[in-house]
């Protein structure tokens, strides 16, 4: 199968990093062909302009986008991963989706429904967050998280969600509780790659 990860975290020290690396070198080891988008490292602009629209509706879609939207069309398997900031996705990150998974492209309106564009893809998540896992359960958040992005995200454009895992406390946990992170980083896309 054909990966795409679209990657959003500044530090290559990061955790975040790590779990890239994990990622990458498991569906590679299953064989997989693996694509990394590092928004950081591309410097992407994620501000949608006016001018973007205007060239959107006039069929002359700007050259990053359009650079993005190839990737996207070649995939099997679209991966995010990210922190959650704010109890969202890195600015980066939602500036990548408001520009790229646009009008025309990703979604469209049908006579009756929203026509989904991306239909036949899959699509899997990865985050972080430095609040307690066991207090963004209890208080909803969690599940608030994965509704907003894989139903809100992958789920509007067509993309089927297969797993998203989130880990708490980081930033205040032991070596151990990183490396077993990782390991269910492993053992998780094996699961659903393999």
């Amino acid at each position: 199968m054909k990966h795409l990860i679209i990657y959003a975290h500044a530090n290559p020290e990061s955790l975040n990093h790590s779990i890239l690396e994990t990622t990458v070198s498991t569906l590679e080891k299953n064989g997989h062909e693996v694509v990394v988008r590092d928004l950081y490292v591309l410097d992407f602009q994620p501000v949608l302009k006016p001018a973007d629209t205007n060239a959107m509706k006039a069929g002359e879609t700007p050259k990053d986008i359009k650079t993005e939207q190839e990737f996207i069309t070649q995939a099997d398997v679209i991966t995010f991963i990210y922190p959650i900031w704010w109890t969202g996705l890195p600015a980066i990150l939602k500036g990548y989706v408001d520009r790229v998974f646009s009008y025309g492209f990703a979604y469209a309106y049908g006579e009756e429904d929203i026509v989904k564009m991306l239909t036949g893809k899959k699509g899997f998540i990865i985050n972080t967050h430095g609040t307690p896992k066991e207090y963004y359960d209890e208080i909803g958040m969690t599940e608030g998280l994965k509704i907003t992005s894989d139903i809100g995200i992958f789920g509007f454009v067509g993309i089927e969600p297969v797993g998203h895992l989130l880990f708490g406390g980081v930033g205040s946990l032991n070596e151990e509780a990183y490396k077993g992170m990782l390991k269910e980083v492993e053992h998780t896309v094996d699961s659903l790659f393999s």
